[in-house]
């Protein structure tokens, strides 16, 4: 049997709302694997739905800039939410997403960029904020977006201006002169794409390797029900449709009104402005999702339970 921690029982609840006994026995049937082990309790019925690695598990700020027709946003991490608080943090990850909008989305790019405010590099100044602040800090990831239309911002838990937790732009193609209007159906779109998080454009975009776990898990809770062949794959069909309408943006309920499809609301808009809309690209990024901060204090909990046959 698999060395199953205490760590791993924890995180695979977070991640599935699964009970404590649950998680550990998915864990042992398969050998500890995280992936298998979402998907074995899915299997079995015992977790709703796996919940993407979203979890705010790193502190720091994400920041986003727009200038015109093109956007950046970056991640920067820090070891404590006290230095995301310090104004020198702050100042730094603005002046690195105004470098972004220049540089472009490649890390060492930035990295080897000059810093606005002087003092060498972005590189340099990081390590010189690493000494005066005293904490490790991370450029983690950065990407920039154009369009032909506008790119629009949004910022959740926002710190400060262009800083918070969740940081969303997005990038819409459209002939529609007034970019100000264009602009403000951007922010709306950014502002549902930060709170449902969609995984897509469209359905169509959805990775396939996410799709075709999906189908694997749809097909053993399909099979298990005891239905013919014919109708378990129609049930598995059915699944996998339900799950990319709510999974890609164009197809999710706009929640700023709860009524119509983003779809619906973009087609809507663009009769309104006498032109075209098309969302081209989003990007979303959340604070930490996919870092695991060490933990303990879950261990007294588990510990027991883990060490059970």
């Amino acid at each position: 049997m698999a060395n199953i921690t205490a760590a791993q029982v924890k995180e695979l609840r977070e991640m599935t709302g699964a009970g404590l006994m649950d998680a550990k026995k998915a864990l042992v049937a398969v050998e500890g694997d995280m992936e298998k082990a979402v998907d074995w309790l899915r299997a079995k019925g015992l977790a709703a739905a796996a919940k993407r690695s979203s979890r705010t598990a790193a502190e720091g700020l994400v920041g986003v800039a727009v200038s015109g027709t093109r956007g950046a946003v970056i991640e920067v991490n820090s070891e404590t939410d006290f230095v995301a608080k310090n104004s020198q943090f702050q100042d730094f990850v603005r002046a690195v997403t105004d470098v972004a909008l220049q540089a472009g989305g490649d890390l060492a790019d930035i990295l080897a960029a000059d810093y606005p405010a002087g003092g060498g590099s972005v590189q340099d100044v990081l390590t010189q904020n690493i000494a005066t602040i005293g904490e490790q800090q991370v450029l983690r990831r950065a990407e920039v977006v154009e369009a032909s239309g506008a790119v629009a911002a949004y910022v959740h838990s926002a710190a400060a201006p262009g800083i918070g937790k969740i940081g969303v732009l997005v990038a819409i193609d459209s002939d529609i002169a007034d970019k100000e209007a264009v602009a403000e159906i951007g922010r709306q779109l950014a502002m549902h794409i930060a709170a449902m998080n969609p995984l897509a454009v469209a359905a169509e975009d959805i990775d396939p390797a996410l799709l075709e776990r999906e189908r694997a898990v749809a097909t053993e809770k399909a099979a298990a029900s005891g239905k013919p062949a014919n109708i378990v794959e129609k049930m598995v069909e059915g699944t996998l449709r339900k799950f990319a309408s709510e999974q890609a943006l164009l197809s999710q309920v706009f929640v700023i009104d709860g009524k119509a499809r983003v779809e619906e609301y973009l087609q809507a808009e663009a009769k309104r402005l006498s032109g075209s809309l098309k969302v081209a690209k989003f990007v979303r990024f959340q604070l930490g999702e996919g870092i695991e901060k060490a933990s303990s204090d879950f261990a007294s909990e588990v510990a027991a339970a883990v060490g059970t046959a």
